[in-house]
């Protein structure tokens, strides 16, 4: 990480159907996180919420704003995405809501140690 500038972290909330997180955790562990990362995607943290049981979390990090877009687009371009996980993840999402913030990099290093 270049430690010069700052690093854009981009959190995800997701409300997923009554029933439905266990699966949904699942296939975030075993398939689409580490879809991400093997496209480059920094996932810092993800999984249930704590206060919320139909809550879900996805905390990502990126170097510019330019990336998120198009690392996230990525993702959801691949063929596993679409093969696997479009229909499935997307019938277990009631709405979610993301949010991207600058972060200092030395704040962020504490982080992902």
């Amino acid at each position: 990480m270049d430690n010069a500038k700052p690093w854009l972290l981009e959190i995800r909330l997701f409300k997923v159907k009554p029933g439905s997180r266990e699966e949904f955790d699942r296939i975030s562990r075993e398939g689409t996180i580490p879809l991400m990362r093997r496209l480059g995607i920094t996932v810092l943290a993800h999984g249930p919420s704590l206060n919320n049981e139909n809550g879900y979390f996805l905390l990502r990090a990126f170097s510019s704003e330019q990336e998120r877009v198009e690392r996230s687009q990525s993702v959801y371009a691949t063929d596993e995405w679409l093969a696997e996980y479009d229909g499935p993840v997307t019938a277990m999402i009631e709405d979610y809501d993301t949010s991207v913030f600058a972060a200092d990099p030395a704040e962020l290093g504490r982080l992902i140690r």
